[in-house]
C-alpha cells in the first residue's frame, strides 16, 4: 500500500503488462469517502491491483462533521469485511425505534423482540467510520492511495480507460480497466461520461446538529413526522444526539438565524420534554434535500456508486446505507468476474451491478419521497390514512415486521460479505 501525495512508480505506455493492451490496475476508485473506501476494503483480498484517488487531505476529511444511522445490513457488510469491531467501541446502538405523526397519541414502537436481535441498527459520527476504513485500506498491499489528487480528464478505449491525473503541479497518466465513480453527488466523472440523472431538489431543507439531552436517550432512536417535514433523534455515545430537523426552505433558514436560545427554544417544541432540558453542542448546519437516479449506473469501463449514482430524502437515514450496498455488490461481481478471468469493466459484467442495484435503489428512493409527501401536509383524507396506517403498522405483526426490515435493510439481495 501506498500513502502519498507523490506518484507511484507506473509502467511506461509503450511496455503492456497485458497481451492486448497495457495497463498499470484493474481498478481506479476516484473519491476517498466512506462508499469509496468500503469497495477497496471489501476488495483486500481479490487480486485486483487497485488504485483509489482522493482530492482532500485525510485530516480533513475525517474531520467532517456529519452522523448516520448504520443500518443492519451495513453492519454485516462491515463485519465481512473485517472492520466492524474497530467501528463498534465508537458508535452507539439503538434498540428501540420510535415512529409517531406530530401530536397523534398512537405511536409505533419497533423494539429488538420484533426481529429477535440484540439491536436495531447503530448511529456513527463521520469520523467513527471513516477512520478505521482508511487505517484499513492503508494495510491493503493491493492498494495504492494517491491524496491529494484529483482527476483531470478520462478517455474510455477498447480494453482500457486511461485516465488524467493531477497531484500538485504534476500530471500523470495511468490506465486502468475499470473506473468507478465514487466521488459524490456532483460527481465530475458522471457528468464527463455524460450520463443524465432524473430528480427534483425538495421545498425542504435540513438542519443538522449535535445536542445533548439532560435525560438519558436510552438509545432510542426518533422519527417524528409533522407537516413541515420530518424530525428525527439518533442516538450518539455520551449520551449525545444528532438531529435531522426538515422544515421548508424560508423556515429552515429563520431557524438556523435564530440564536442558541431561541434555537433550543424552538427545538424543544418539536423534541419533547422526554429527555429534559437540551444543551447545544458546536454549529449547525443547513442543507438542501433532493432526489436524484442516473439514467445509467455504468457504461463500458466505468461504474457509479454512492451519491454518484443516486440521493434521497434523508427521512430513516437510507443515504449512505444505499451506497456501502453499492460497494459490497459491485465487489461481488468484479471479484467473481477476476476468478473467472473475465475482464473486470466489460459492460456484461457490468450490467449485472446495474440489474442489482438500480431497482434496489429506485424502490428506497421512491420509499423516502412517498413517506415525506403523506407526511409533509395536513390534507385531511391523507391523514387519515396515514393515521390508520400506523395504527395497523402497530398493531399487525406481519406488517411491522415487513416495514422495521425494509428500514433497516433487511430486504432485497444480500451481498455474500454480509453472510460471513
Amino acid at each position: 500500500m501506498t500513502l502519498s501525495p507523490l506518484i507511484p512508480t507506473l509502467s511506461s505506455p509503450h511496455t503492456p503488462t497485458e497481451t492486448y493492451w497495457g495497463y498499470d490496475y484493474d481498478l481506479v476508485i476516484v473519491g476517498g469517502g466512506i462508499v469509496g473506501l468500503t469497495l477497496a476494503a471489501a476488495l483486500k483480498d481479490s487480486g485486483l491491483k487497485i488504485l483509489l484517488i482522493e482530492a482532500r487531505v485525510a485530516s480533513a476529511a475525517v474531520a467532517k462533521g456529519q452522523a448516520y444511522a448504520v443500518h443492519m445490513l451495513s453492519a454485516q457488510i462491515f463485519q465481512g469485511i473485517g472492520l466492524w469491531e474497530k467501528i463498534l467501541p465508537n458508535i452507539a446502538k439503538y434498540n428501540q425505534v420510535r415512529l409517531s405523526d406530530a401530536d397523534y397519541p398512537d405511536v409505533v414502537n419497533f423494539q429488538t423482540d420484533d426481529l429477535g436481535t440484540p439491536e436495531l441498527g447503530y448511529v456513527a459520527e463521520h469520523y467513527a467510520l471513516l477512520a478505521p476504513l482508511q487505517e484499513f485500506v492503508q494495510s491493503c498491499a493491493n492498494v495504492t492511495i494517491l491524496c491529494p489528487a484529483a482527476v483531470v480528464s478520462t478517455q474510455n478505449e477498447r480494453d482500457i480507460v486511461t485516465i488524467n491525473i493531477k497531484i500538485g503541479d504534476e500530471n500523470r497518466i495511468i490506465r486502468s480497466k475499470l473506473l468507478v465513480a465514487a466521488d459524490g453527488s456532483k460527481s465530475p466523472i458522471r457528468q464527463a461520461a455524460g450520463i443524465k440523472t432524473k430528480g427534483w431538489k425538495y421545498w425542504q431543507s435540513c438542519i443538522v446538529a449535535f445536542v445533548k439531552p439532560e435525560k438519558s436517550h436510552n438509545n432510542t432512536a426518533y422519527e417524528k413526522f409533522w407537516s413541515s417535514g420530518p424530525f428525527a433523534i439518533l442516538p450518539l455515545p455520551g449520551n449525545r444526539c444528532r438531529i435531522v430537523w426538515t422544515a421548508p426552505h424560508e423556515e429552515a433558514k429563520a431557524l438556523c438565524a435564530l440564536n442558541d436560545e431561541e434555537f433550543l427554544a424552538e427545538l424543544t417544541k418539536r423534541y419533547g420534554q422526554q429527555m429534559g432540558k437540551l444543551e447545544l453542542l458546536g454549529e449547525r448546519f443547513i442543507f438542501q434535500v433532493q432526489l436524484m437516479q442516473s439514467d445509467r449506473y455504468v457504461l463500458p469501463r466505468l461504474a457509479l456508486i454512492g451519491d454518484a449514482a443516486h440521493n434521497c430524502h434523508p427521512v430513516g437515514g437510507q443515504g449512505l446505507n444505499l451506497g456501502i450496498r453499492d460497494a459490497a455488490a459491485l465487489a461481488e461481481i468484479i471479484q467473481t468476474a477476476h476468478q473467472k478471468r473475465q475482464d473486470i469493466g466489460n459492460i456484461s459484467i457490468l450490467k449485472k451491478y446495474e440489474s442489482w442495484r438500480k431497482k434496489e435503489n429506485l424502490a428506497i428512493l421512491g420509499f423516502t419521497d412517498l413517506l415525506d409527501r403523506v407526511f409533509s401536509n395536513n390534507f385531511l383524507p391523507i391523514v387519515i390514512v396515514r393515521r390508520l396506517g400506523l395504527w395497523i403498522m402497530q398493531r399487525v405483526p406481519i406488517v411491522k415486521i415487513f416495514a422495521l426490515k425494509l428500514m433497516i435493510g433487511l430486504k432485497g439481495k444480500t451481498p455474500q460479505l454480509a453472510k460471513r
